[in-house]
């Protein structure tokens, strides 16, 4: 064993030591992932193209934690494929060039395909992204991107066409649970139930967090244990970990605040729900996971009322991730007092869920001849299309026609509320409808 060789055992022998927790408990497998259940788990995509050798070029889309990268480590020593990464943050055109003629050699030398992973594949240029293009199509890479952001907005529609779409989901709360036993076990430390409530948590969907924020709070439980071989870690540890910024209740207290926030929007009552919103905020409750209830309840029980609701409440969500706390708390608390003073209405919930009933449960239909795709070579000759008429050629920019299917002709879904804008909604619609009968 030549001298380099010693100096990289001894460095990996610390590093499995001393490495971050999360590090030291990346899976070695597939079967070791924790959560992705739907993708990695008996009969999942990933899982089944992985043993088959059959993994396709690939996009892996979730938020921070959910195991990203080490799901692209994985497919690539499944495969026995070469592992080769580039960041965003790092790479430029000649890297990403370098990167597939290296690829391209590998092939044809010794007949071994290039996983080719792209980490936060959303910051990649146009340019870099179209110069994968050709490898992508020929085959000379296996491509892994992967991304936190919406890649329908940030991957360019040629290279995304290539690729398969695999949505990864924050882990639950039972795959939260499970990597806190091992990560106790690999820290040799014990946690208290009340402790383990906080983790996860705090966690927000994202391993990596939970992990952290167990590794500094073994740290100092053992640094005030008195005996180094029965060290516990308590509620107030993990608290310290995460500088007072977990939630400083139970699991049920947690929701129960979160039930309030939203009651109190609901009801409007901005000075309820300011309050709630800032309990939850010194709490250390996730921003994302407000921002969503937020987004939710825009639609839910505003709805109509007030259309720029849910436009509020998507700026919110987009300051959180542009700007970020503390800053962002105050976009929180905007978009929280509107909700709150907006009119209230829940008639688009309530006429989806009579939409859904009618698809589920009511008869089988098929779209109106009238209605369906004329923009091909001979869907004239089989009627799709004829007849529809357009309604910007009417002056109200509104004509008489059926658009629901014949067996649901007279059904209503959605009626307006007497609150904010739906009454002059509602009027439109019938003025528009009144005018066209009496033409």
């Amino acid at each position: 064993m030549t001298q380099d060789d010693l100096f990289a055992t001894a460095a990996q022998e610390r590093l499995a030591n001393q490495a971050p927790l999360a590090a030291r408990l990346r899976p070695r497998s597939l079967a070791e992932v924790v959560g992705q259940d739907h993708l990695v788990g008996p009969g999942g995509a990933l899982r089944v193209l992985c043993d088959q050798d059959r993994l396709v070029s690939l996009l892996l889309w979730g938020p921070a934690g959910t195991g990203k990268t080490t799901l692209a480590r994985l497919l690539a020593e499944g495969t026995s494929m070469r592992f080769m990464p580039l960041s965003a943050t790092s790479a430029g055109v000649k890297d990403t060039r370098e990167a597939i003629d290296l690829a391209g050699r590998a092939l044809g030398e010794r007949g071994q395909r290039t996983l080719l992973f792209l980490d936060e594949v959303h910051r990649f240029s146009k340019s870099q992204q179209d110069v994968l293009l050709p490898a992508v199509e020929e085959g000379v890479v296996v491509l892994v991107g992967a991304t936190t952001e919406n890649p329908y907005f940030e991957v360019n529609a040629p290279l995304l066409s290539r690729m398969t779409l695999f949505r990864l989901r924050p882990l639950d709360s039972a795959a939260l649970e499970e990597l806190a036993t091992r990560g106790a076990a690999a820290e040799s430390v014990e946690v208290t139930d009340e402790a383990r409530e906080l983790l996860v948590g705090s966690a927000d969907g994202d391993a990596r967090a939970l992990l952290g924020t167990l590794e500094v709070a073994a740290a100092l439980a053992r640094a005030r244990a008195e005996d180094p071989e029965a060290v516990c870690v308590s509620a107030g540890d993990v608290v310290d970990a995460r500088d007072g910024r977990v939630l400083h209740q139970g699991r049920d207290d947690h929701y129960d605040q979160v039930s309030a926030f939203i009651k109190s929007m609901r009801g409007s009552d901005p000075d309820a729900a300011l309050y709630w919103l800032a309990r939850m905020l010194e709490a250390g409750e996730s921003p994302r996971f407000i921002a969503r209830r937020l987004v939710i309840l825009a639609s839910e029980d505003v709805g109509m009322a007030d259309p720029s609701a849910l436009l509020v409440a998507s700026a919110a969500a987009h300051a959180v991730e542009f700007v970020g706390l503390p800053e962002a708390q105050l976009n929180l608390a905007q978009a929280t007092v509107h909700l709150a003073l907006a009119p209230k209405s829940n008639r688009v919930t309530v006429a989806l869920g009579a939409a859904q009933r009618d698809v589920r449960e009511g008869p089988s239909t098929t779209v109106p001849a009238h209605l369906r795709d004329a923009h091909y070579a001979g869907a004239a000759e089989i009627g799709h299309g004829g007849g529809y008429l357009y309604p910007h050629d009417a002056d109200s920019g509104w004509v008489a026609q059926q658009y629901l299917p014949d067996e649901l002709v007279d059904r209503r879904y959605w009626s307006a509320s007497p609150h904010g804008a739906e009454p002059a909604l509602d009027e439109w619609r019938h003025e528009a409808r009144k005018r066209d009968a009496d033409g």
